[in-house]
């Protein structure tokens, strides 16, 4: 079911300076409706899309996977001002769901490692370190899975499937990074197993593979504007057929 139904500016709280300045965000329509289960964003480096979705998550008060929670994470402070700055609507709200980007999924299994570490040198200078560690061991492993005997992108599958509870708000920036295309359709099925068990997901990507979920929307940034398309009519999914039927065409150039 739809859990946050739309998105709109209060323009009495924009100030100044960025994000206000990013063209998508000056030119936000009174209300962005949501009306699918799962709503992707699509646009080119620097479109907005990510601005928006971070500015999204911060709002809805969303944990933060991998980072410091988004009320800490210093990371998202420049889009605090706009996270402020919108009126969220909602048919339920509450506290399941959580943000994930791309990268924070990189830092999260090399603190996971360090971590281990960490707690292994701890152990030797106690008493019975061998229980200690187990012990210590097993929190981790309840949120972490058996991430290092993974693959990365089985390992970011594993950690979203662990994390994804039913009846809940989840923001992803970018999955395809840690994602081989065999990834990709395998993060789609995610998508169609949870939306089952009345999840919500707010998408931003690049991948045209992610694109292809049946029964998505997706909301194009281009131009300073945000507009509802289909899936044949984006231009990141026009530029790949056309790459792909003839690499030559455009390598030739470069």
């Amino acid at each position: 079911m739809l859990h946050l139904k739309s998105i709109a500016p209060r323009r009495d709280r924009f100030t100044g300076g960025y994000p206000f300045t990013v063209p998508v965000v000056e030119s936000l329509p009174e209300r962005l409706k949501i009306e699918r289960e799962v709503l992707f964003l699509v646009g080119d480096n620097g479109s907005g899309k990510s601005t928006l979705l971070e500015a999204t998550a911060v709002a809805a008060e969303r944990v933060a996977i991998g980072a410091d929670d988004s009320g800490r994470d210093s990371t998202l402070d420049a889009v605090r001002p706009l996270a402020g700055a919108l009126r969220l609507a909602w048919h339920r709200r509450h506290n399941r769901g959580f943000f994930l980007r791309a990268e924070d999924f990189f830092n999260f299994s090399k603190r996971l490692r360090q971590l281990r570490k960490e707690l292994a040198e701890e152990a030797e200078t106690v008493a019975k370190p061998e229980a200690i560690l187990q012990e210590a061991q097993a929190l981790l492993d309840r949120y972490r899975g058996d991430l290092d005997a993974l693959s990365h992108g089985e390992s970011f599958l594993r950690l979203c499937t662990s994390r994804i509870v039913p009846g809940g708000l989840y923001l992803i920036d970018e999955p395809e990074a840690a994602l081989s295309p065999r990834g990709q359709l395998g993060f789609i099925a995610l998508l169609l197993d949870a939306v089952a068990q009345d999840c919500q997901f707010i998408v931003a990507t690049h991948s045209p593979i992610v694109l292809s979920c049946p029964r998505a929307a997706i909301w194009e940034f281009a131009d300073g504007a945000i507009r509802e398309r289909a899936y044949d009519d984006l231009d990141h999914v026009r530029f790949s057929r056309e790459y792909l039927e003839d690499p030559r065409r455009f390598l030739r150039h470069l």
